[in-house]
């Protein structure tokens, strides 16, 4: 009776195995939003967690076989060849759900991390787009402008890493087929929105450029200019106080 009961019991743990690998391994997965994959990953978790605690119970089934063995050795014999392959198909799937589980999860880690850079870039976006509303209707003052300047090229030397991980990440989820329609969107309007903002940052960085150098010669110009009228200046001043007769001066003196 006890060899019949424990056969039973070996069939119904294989039964419980064969059931939980339909349920968790043989079905096919589609994540098309983020919940879609949030729950997958969750019931992958208890999944592992089920699939576990079941190794208290193969436990048991290995000690009552032998047990039965010593005491009924041509009993044992064929329940203890029935235990090795349970044994053996309990391991496997104990592995193959550990691996699954740990593969979404690297996923979801995944999805996060990739929501994380766009958090990053967008507020990068954000500064970079107020620096470029701040060099519209600056006064014409030299200082002004090259605050301004430097302000928007302290922006511009942002460092490309963060994308870089962005693209990665995102065509490594759309190449597995996860969230690729919601990632292809994301990526398209972040791009989109990168690609006008840096071009208008960039071309008006020249104008800044061009407009400072501009400045910076009229301002050389001046400070001639008033050096040399200093200089005259001080000739006529010179002349005045030597009494001298304006037909006694050089021509352009005159």
């Amino acid at each position: 009776e006890k060899a019949v009961n424990l056969k039973k019991d070996l069939a119904e743990m294989q039964e419980w195995m064969t059931q939980a690998e339909e349920e968790y391994l043989e079905k096919d997965f589609e994540y098309k939003s983020p919940e879609e994959l949030e729950n997958a990953v969750e019931e992958m978790k208890r999944a592992k967690e089920d699939v576990l605690q079941k190794e208290v119970r193969v436990k048991i089934l290995k000690d009552n076989i032998k047990m039965l063995a010593a005491k009924v050795p041509s009993s044992g014999q064929d329940l203890a060849t029935e235990l090795n392959v349970v044994l053996e198909n309990y391991q496997l799937l104990c592995n193959r759900i550990r691996g699954k589980c740990h593969t979404l999860e690297e996923v979801w880690s995944c999805w996060i991390e990739l929501l994380q850079y766009l958090d990053l870039e967008t507020a990068w976006l954000n500064n970079l787009e107020e620096r470029v509303q701040m060099t519209e209707n600056l006064p014409e003052k030299l200082d002004a402008v090259n605050d301004a300047l430097e302000s928007l090229e302290s922006v511009l030397r942002h460092p490309a890493d963060n994308r870089t991980q962005i693209r990665e990440l995102g065509q490594t989820l759309i190449d597995g087929g996860i969230l690729d329609d919601i990632i292809s969107e994301k990526l398209e309007a972040f791009n989109a929105r990168y690609e006008e903002l840096s071009h208008l940052a960039v071309s008006r960085q020249i104008v800044l450029e061009q407009q400072l150098q501009t400045m910076r010669e009229t301002d050389h110009m001046l400070q001639v200019l008033q050096e040399n009228l200093a200089e005259l200046d001080r000739q006529l001043t010179s002349y005045l106080t030597d009494r001298v007769d304006a037909f006694q001066m050089p021509q352009e003196a005159q």
